[in-house]
């Protein structure tokens, strides 16, 4: 067995190579299915200390299918190329984030 070599980690799947806007779709079809609003964040870092980051507009308390989301989320890698940028789930009865993964990392790393 050989160990995972030492880099740096973000969040959920941040162990996969880069996810793919296909396997990011599913992600999102996931979310969507669970009932869950879906989001897209924004950050300059992805530092696991910084608690807060930018929400790209509202919730998309209206998406029925991921390629709405999608078109978010390729609206907000245009704007901020140099940001983290990650797709969360927010469930509104347990009133939370429930589900997140980075879609976006900037090529500076």
């Amino acid at each position: 067995m050989q160990t995972l070599p030492k880099e740096k980690r973000y969040e959920t799947l941040s162990y996969l190579p880069p996810l793919s806007d296909a396997q990011i779709t599913k992600q999102i079809q996931y979310i969507i299915s669970q009932g869950f609003f879906p989001a897209i964040e924004f950050n300059e870092t992805s530092d696991p200390t910084v608690c807060y980051w930018t929400m790209w507009k509202l919730p998309l308390f209206d998406a029925k299918s991921p390629q709405e989301v999608m078109s978010e989320v390729q609206a907000c890698r245009s704007s901020y190329p140099n940001c983290f940028i990650r797709v969360v789930g927010f469930d509104n009865i347990k009133q939370c984030q429930v589900a997140m993964f980075i879609v976006h990392k900037p090529n500076r790393m």
